[in-house]
């Protein structure tokens, strides 16, 4: 049997495009192995939004040159986000690559392996409740994507240059995969895009996304449903009472990037530090303990001592539950670019790790509020350093992106309860909890 290695990098979304493709490849009669020494074919699956992911991006296709080289019977194939960007470029510098893909032809992966000639697809691929998935997020939950591409023009990002516009998939496709993925034992969908409240308005349908949550609800064997990376414009109250829904877990991931007006501008950002505020006090009292997300950017140019200060702040009155941070990556083709990357990486680094600070202080006071009390949480299996410890999350953390709860010591077997236990919570740190079975 032929055998493929699949490495993935990036986000979330780039994980189900890489499920696709395993999903093909075993359709195609492939093996996935998880070692790329013993594999037929090493399959890198790359991002390319910012530097270090283009970094990340190029040691990957030299380590696994490296290893054709010592085993030339082995091919390498490169896809995703990097090869789309740059495919002219890598093509001249990396001849010994077997075969190159962007993002356009996910479902004709084995095509491309094989070196089958196939007509190529003119736009990003957006899979469909028929395309094969072979999912590698553990069994209690999967991500579900429900778009691809983006219609905004925010001016540090490069996402649109890469996936073209915003493509909604239709609802009843959505809806066939959530009742395909209920029938395998998946409790908890995570719905993703790169702009998962825009969901609809390409095709005119406003409220599209507050009706998909509806009928979402109403699939047996779903118990939470989350959404993730929503703007902060297009937060209606409409949506927050579509999220009443006890399903609906009582979590959003808003990227503000910034709170200084005048960096937002450059940003092409309409949502300063102070109407942001004021969206947060909505959402916080039309749906009392939702855990709130964001991710920031620093060093954006035009960033100066009263800017940060201003991002400082901000962070300190909004109280997140969670935040990332990245340092500012100048992009070739955004708005952005014409204005130079005058803060020096030193001061960027600086400042990532002053905000990450801030926040992990207001984290810890944060979860200590949770000690004592007994929450849901949904079960992923053992600690990978510690196999008699359980490890899940509340509804209030998102995967892989967020802290998460230690259940110890490892109590009853999964099987047959079922991973949704009660937990009480015996003790906090600055993002995770640790708590034990009820009951």
């Amino acid at each position: 049997m032929k055998t493929v290695s699949l490495i993935t990098f990036g986000c979330a979304k780039n994980l189900v495009d890489s499920e696709v493709m395993a999903g093909c490849l075993r359709k195609a009669g492939y093996e996935l192995l998880d070692d790329p020494g013993r594999s037929d074919v090493i399959l890198l699956n790359t991002c390319g939004f910012i530097g270090p992911a283009k970094d990340e991006a190029v040691l990957a296709i030299e380590s696994a040159l490296d290893r054709k080289r010592r085993a030339p019977w082995k091919k390498v194939v490169v896809a995703g986000c990097f090869t789309e960007r740059y495919a002219p470029e890598l093509r001249r510098k990396y001849p010994q690559v077997d075969a190159w893909m962007g993002v356009k032809d996910y479902d004709r992966i084995a095509e491309v392996v094989e070196g089958r000639a196939f007509r190529p697809s003119d736009r990003t691929f957006l899979l469909s409740h028929e395309t094969p998935r072979a999912l590698s997020t553990p069994s209690s939950w999967a991500y579900l994507k429900i778009s691809e591409g983006c219609s905004h023009c925010c001016g540090f990002c490069s996402i649109p240059l890469i996936k073209g516009a915003y493509r909604s998939r239709p609802a009843v496709s959505i809806l066939a995969e959530a009742r395909r993925l209920a029938e395998a034992g998946v409790k908890e969908v995570n719905l993703i895009s790169q702009d998962t409240t825009y969901f609809g308005r390409d095709r005119g349908r406003g409220g599209a996304l507050g009706r998909l949550l509806g009928r979402l609800a109403g699939v047996d064997g779903i118990e939470w449903i989350r959404l993730l990376y929503g703007y902060p414009e297009e937060i209606t109250d409409d949506l927050l009472d579509a999220m009443r829904e006890p399903k609906v877990c009582p979590y959003l991931d808003i990227p503000f990037q910034h709170a200084a007006p005048a960096l937002l501008r450059r940003m092409k950002r309409s949502m300063d530090g102070r109407r942001a505020l004021k969206l947060l006090e909505r959402i916080r009292a039309r749906l009392p303990g939702t855990a709130i997300r964001t991710s920031l950017i620093v060093g954006f140019p035009g960033e100066g001592p009263e800017e940060f200060r201003a991002l400082r702040e901000f962070v300190r009155e909004a109280g997140f539950d969670h935040l990332g941070v990245f340092t500012y990556s100048r992009e070739e083709g955004t708005a952005a670019y014409r204005l130079g990357d005058p803060v020096d990486e030193g001061l960027k680094r600086e400042r990532r790790e002053e905000i990450l600070g801030l926040q992990a202080k207001l984290s810890a006071a944060r979860l200590k509020n949770f000690r004592s009390r007994t929450v849901d949480v949904l079960l992923e299996g053992v600690w990978k350093d510690d196999r008699t410890t359980l490890v899940g999350r509340t509804r209030g953390q998102a995967p892989e992106v967020d802290g998460v709860v230690f259940i110890e010591p490892h109590p009853v077997p999964l099987r047959p309860a079922g991973p949704l236990r009660k937990i009480e919570i015996t003790a906090s740190d600055v993002y995770d909890l640790r708590g034990r079975i009820v009951g």
